[in-house]
C-alpha cells in the first residue's frame, strides 16, 4: 500500500470550483486512458523518475499508476474538491507513496528547493498566472531538478491560431474549467528561465479530427544547476 497522508490537509475555501466540469473530466479522462492513448502518454512522461516528486495540478490521479519504482514521493496539488477526492482514491492505490493536498499552482504549499522533479501534465492550459505557476516551480525544485511536462497549446496554421485564440477570448474558458488553448507551454518554460531538454510535439487524438486542443506537448526542462 501506497499512501502516507492523502488528502490529510484541509482548506476553508477551495482555490477552483469547477463541479460540473470536474465530472465531465473524470469521465472523459477514464475513457482517455485506452481510446486516445493518454496511458502510453503517461509512462513515456513519467519514465525515469526517481526522488522527491510534486506533481501540480493532479487532477482524478491517472498518473500516479504510472510513476516508477525509483521514486520515494510524490506531493499531488490538486486544488478542485471532487478531482481531489478521486486523486486521493487513485493514490491508495498507487505503488509509490502519494500525498494528495490542496493548493494552488501560484502559491504551492512546499518549502522551496525540496523535490527532485516536477510534473506539470494538463495544468498549464488552466492555471489562472501561467508566469507566477512556472515562478513556483522554479521556487520548489532543486537546482538541477527536471520539469517533466505534457501541455496542449497554440499550433496549426493561421486559421487554427485564429480560432484558438478566439475560443480563449469567449466560450472556452467558461464551459472548460478555465483551460485555454493558444497558450504556449514550450515558451513559458523557456521564458521563466528553464532550461529546455528534448520535447515533441503529439497530436491528441493520434488518429482522429483536429481540434483546437488537439496541439500537445511531450518534454524535458531543467532549474539551471547554479541558482541565479
Amino acid at each position: 500500500m501506497a499512501l502516507r497522508s492523502a488528502g490529510s490537509g484541509k482548506v476553508s475555501r477551495d482555490a477552483v470550483h469547477h463541479p460540473l466540469f470536474a465530472r465531465f473530466y473524470a469521465r472523459i479522462s477514464v475513457n482517455a486512458e485506452t481510446r486516445m492513448g493518454m496511458a502510453d502518454i503517461r509512462d513515456r512522461l513519467l519514465a525515469g523518475l526517481s526522488g522527491r516528486v510534486i506533481e501540480i495540478g493532479a487532477g482524478n490521479g491517472l498518473n500516479f499508476a504510472h510513476y516508477p519504482s525509483s521514486v520515494s514521493e510524490v506531493v499531488a496539488i490538486e486544488p478542485e474538491r471532487l478531482l481531489r477526492s478521486l486523486a486521493v482514491d487513485s493514490a491508495l492505490r498507487a505503488e509509490v507513496p502519494v500525498d494528495v493536498v490542496p493548493g494552488a499552482a501560484e502559491a504551492l504549499p512546499v518549502k522551496s528547493e525540496a523535490f527532485d522533479a516536477v510534473v506539470l501534465s494538463l495544468v498549464m492550459c488552466s492555471v489562472r498566472d501561467v508566469p507566477r505557476t512556472l515562478g513556483e516551480v522554479r521556487r520548489v525544485l532543486r537546482p538541477g531538478g527536471v520539469v517533466r511536462f505534457f501541455e496542449h497549446g497554440r499550433g496549426g496554421g493561421r486559421a487554427m491560431l485564429l480560432t484558438q485564440r478566439a475560443l480563449d477570448r469567449t466560450v472556452w474558458p467558461l464551459v472548460s474549467g478555465g483551460c485555454h488553448v493558444s497558450r504556449d507551454p514550450v515558451a513559458a518554460l523557456r521564458e521563466a528561465g528553464f532550461e529546455l531538454g528534448p520535447y515533441r510535439q503529439v497530436m491528441m487524438p493520434e488518429n482522429g479530427p483536429t481540434l483546437p486542443s488537439s496541439y500537445c506537448f511531450l518534454g524535458t526542462a531543467w532549474r539551471p544547476p547554479v541558482s541565479e
